[in-house]
């Protein structure tokens, strides 16, 4: 199977193993249908170091049975008597979305959303979005995946709650050369040992397909180890307070713990780099701080054939090494060496080969 490295945005961004991390702040509906604060948001979001923001889009005619729509939603994070009701109270408009995109873009950032039913695909892509985002929910939803796929611009297909045959079955229906898969737990919050990172190679291997991850967790530390197995993506809910009514606050991250985050995923990122292993220059100044040379035990005369009792080994690591010490027994000194002296190779006779000594 041809592995995909990465796949590049219209307005040039990239997203893949060979490309950095892609980091999203996923709004979602944390902005409570309130234009500023999710203007606020953005804002924050591009302070923090976020590389795109994510809206979620929903048509609730379209999405929702009348029954569903008119069902009582009283809880404490109801914004409405009926789950209808809730639902509008925390929408916007297409023109709202407008508004964010351009300012998005205006700071540096891709800006998107998921589509949670087929309007509210149709006025995403004609806003001319970059990317589409594939929720966990509609992993399976056959039509919504086909007309995706028709569009032919770049995915990212979240797996929360979904079998290897569910995944597959998407897989098949998208174009493999712009899609991206997100490693998902749809539990919010997340507690840290089901986040399953592991899963996230298996998911490499099986479709050859770039791979990131969609957080719920309440901390960083799953989000770091993803980018520790490279993900190529890391999105994450982000919210200006997570004390704010609403359900997926308390799996939020706020500003300053989005922008920790990302100032962590480039320091993981950066310890990741050199895969090889090799000496680099403050190591070498420390080795010679640090490391012993192989040095006189007592003064030495020229004429010594040295032995393991006249030499020992001490600091600091600029003569000779003591991983030359069979090298250097049985030497001859060519000239005298004081007690704590290194010694050096110029000093020395090399030593004669066993046959010629036994001649």
């Amino acid at each position: 199977m041809r592995t995909v490295p990465f796949i590049r945005l219209p307005h040039g961004a990239a997203i893949g193993h060979e490309a950095p991390c892609f980091v999203i702040a996923e709004i979602g509906n944390n902005h409570q249908g309130d234009l500023d604060i999710a203007r606020a948001m953005v804002r924050s979001a591009a302070e923090a170091g976020a590389d795109a923001v994510k809206f979620q889009k929903r048509d609730n005619a379209a999405l929702f049975t009348r029954e569903g729509l008119d069902a009582p939603y009283t809880g404490p994070n109801s914004f409405g008597p009926t789950y209808g009701e809730h639902r509008r109270a925390l929408e916007l408009d297409f023109e709202q979305l407008e508004q964010l995109k351009r300012q998005a873009e205006a700071l540096g950032m891709v800006f998107f959303a998921s589509a949670w039913d087929m309007p509210s695909l149709d006025g995403l892509a004609a806003m001319g979005v970059e990317l589409f985002k594939v929720a966990s929910a509609d992993l399976v939803n056959v039509p919504m995946l086909r007309r995706i796929a028709a569009l032919g611009r770049p995915v990212l297909l979240s797996t929360g709650m979904s079998t290897l045959a569910e995944i597959d079955l998407a897989v098949n229906e998208l174009d493999r050369s712009r899609t991206v898969l997100l490693h998902c737990n749809s539990s919010y919050p997340c507690p840290p040992e089901e986040t399953a990172i592991p899963v996230m190679n298996r998911l490499r291997t099986r479709y050859g397909l770039p791979v990131g991850y969609s957080g719920h967790e309440g901390g960083i530390a799953p989000s770091l180890a993803a980018v520790a197995h490279g993900a190529c993506v890391v999105e994450r809910h982000f919210t200006l307070d997570r004390t704010m009514r609403g359900t997926d606050h308390t799996a939020s991250l706020d500003p300053a713990e989005f922008a920790h985050l990302v100032l962590m995923i480039r320091e993981t990122e950066a310890a990741l780099r050199i895969t090889d292993k090799r000496v680099f220059e403050a190591e070498a100044r420390c080795a010679a701080k640090l490391r012993k040379s192989i040095v006189a035990a007592r003064n030495l005369t020229a004429g010594t054939m040295l032995t393991e009792s006249d030499i020992t080994v001490r600091c600091p690591g600029t003569g000779i090494s003591p991983a030359a010490w069979d090298e250097v027994i049985g030497r001859v000194l060519v000239r005298d060496i004081a007690a704590d002296g290194q010694l050096a190779w110029d000093a020395m006779l090399a030593k004669q080969p066993l046959r010629a000594a036994a001649e």
